[in-house]
């Protein structure tokens, strides 16, 4: 394995530092209506698919700016774009505290939705400042700040039971701008680090018909938009299939959140170490026996025996359901970073542009994920049909994968290897 041929610079660790604290804070807003879409939920009187499609409205305009703030900050620079990114994301949080008719919260939903865009700007800002051989790392580390959802969960609903929900908005803008001042005096720029004046935008945007980037958005569909997706649903589903306090079903719901973020950094080290493909590839069979345990609803079933009918119930309670999620959260974290960990060895000098498309598709996984989980929970009345169709969609991952990498590349005992793509 390479080594670093110099020490890294105090400026790669200072860009790395406020950058995270940024992904950090920006999701933690992007996730807001996790929480104060509960009591919303009982004022508007929402149905479940109104429900998911006002949580996944800031998930909808984070995912189409993607493409465009990668490209912008290989042009710019991930220090300006980031910075006017937290500037603009401001006022449009402030504002959501004077909203009272569900179509307002939706027109502000996508405004505060640009801070998920934040993501493709630090991805390649980060990954240049440290070489091939540590980007996975640096990566999983900005990536951990993923946990700004799980921070939501802990913040939110506090400030909702002492103050009421439209707190909550005017709280966070204060903290995204205190974010920026923080961001702008521990960034730095590198203009070595530029996408040269002559790519031309089409150039840029071909990428978008290579095989190889759509196989990888398919796989972050899973693991971001996946993530993204329950980290919305979690907390009603608590209130709604357990009976529990808005405090209690967000305490729980982090316990997925939480290790989905801060783990990431370690899905990092590992992809370093051991490759992307072997750690993606068992990360979703890891995801696949989880969401099949989840998928099980609460059932009630009778057998007639030779002493009579005999009533048993097979169903999650809230410890089992909890643990399973949290491992749920430990694969999907290990599999954010691995994702990028391919994209930062196989596109070096198009980190921002492939990073903005791929964030796209889990972002966009994670608008529709919602919507989806409320039309089926409405169709059904089942609940766990939200772990059914991501199970669904985990199995297209992996016979993907398969007839792509695995077939040609071994995944458990030998050194990580080039991987062979089927064309």
């Amino acid at each position: 394995m390479a080594t670093p041929t110099a020490p890294l610079p105090r400026q790669a660790w200072s860009v790395l530092a406020v950058s995270t604290l940024a992904f950090t804070v920006c999701f933690m807003v992007w996730m807001m209506f996790a929480v104060i879409g509960i009591p919303l939920r009982k004022t508007l009187g929402l149905s479940a698919t109104e429900f998911g499609l006002l949580a996944s409205m800031p998930v909808l305009s984070g995912s189409l700016i993607r493409v465009p703030l990668g490209i912008w900050t290989d042009r710019f620079g991930g220090r300006i774009v980031m910075a006017i990114l937290l500037a603009v994301c401001v006022p449009a949080v402030w504002m959501m505290s004077y909203a009272t008719a569900y179509w307002q919260f939706l027109v502000i939903g996508l405004l505060l939705g640009l801070a998920g865009g934040s993501f493709s700007v630090g991805t390649p800002y980060v990954a240049r400042w440290f070489p091939k051989e540590r980007r996975g790392m640096a990566m999983g580390v900005f990536g951990a700040g993923n946990s700004g959802a799980a921070v939501n969960k802990f913040v939110a609903p506090a400030i909702v039971v002492a103050f009421g929900w439209t707190m909550v908005p005017k709280v966070y803008a204060v903290i995204l701008l205190a974010t920026l001042v923080v961001f702008w005096l521990g960034s730095a720029s590198n203009p070595s680090h530029l996408v040269s004046t002559d790519t031309k935008l089409s150039d840029q945007l071909k990428m978008l018909k290579d095989p190889q980037v759509l196989k990888y958005c398919q796989y972050y569909s899973i693991v971001f938009g996946g993530y993204v997706g329950l980290s919305l649903w979690m907390v009603q589903y608590y209130v709604g299939e357990y009976g529990l306090d808005i405090r209690v079903a967000a305490l729980l719901a982090a316990c997925f959140s939480l290790p989905g973020g801060v783990l990431r950094a370690i899905g990092g080290v590992l992809s370093d170490k051991y490759g992307a493909h072997r750690v993606t590839w068992w990360v979703m069979w890891a995801c696949w026996i989880c969401l099949f345990l989840l998928s099980y609803p609460q059932t009630d079933f009778t057998i007639n025996t030779v002493n009579g009918p005999q009533t048993f119930h097979i169903g999650l309670n809230v410890v089992g359901f909890t643990s399973l999620l949290f491992l749920l959260g430990i694969a999907m974290a290990f599999g954010k970073a691995s994702v990028f960990k391919y994209i930062g060895d196989h596109y070096p000098d198009n980190i921002g542009t492939v990073s903005g498309i791929v964030g796209l598709a889990g972002g966009m996984g994670g608008f529709l994920l919602p919507i989806l989980f409320g039309f089926l929970l409405d169709l059904t009345g089942v609940r766990s049909s939200a772990f059914m169709l991501l199970y669904g969609v985990v199995w297209v991952s992996l016979i993907w994968m398969y007839w792509t990498e695995v077939r040609h590349t071994d995944v458990i005992d030998t050194p990580s290897a080039p991987i062979l793509t089927a064309r």
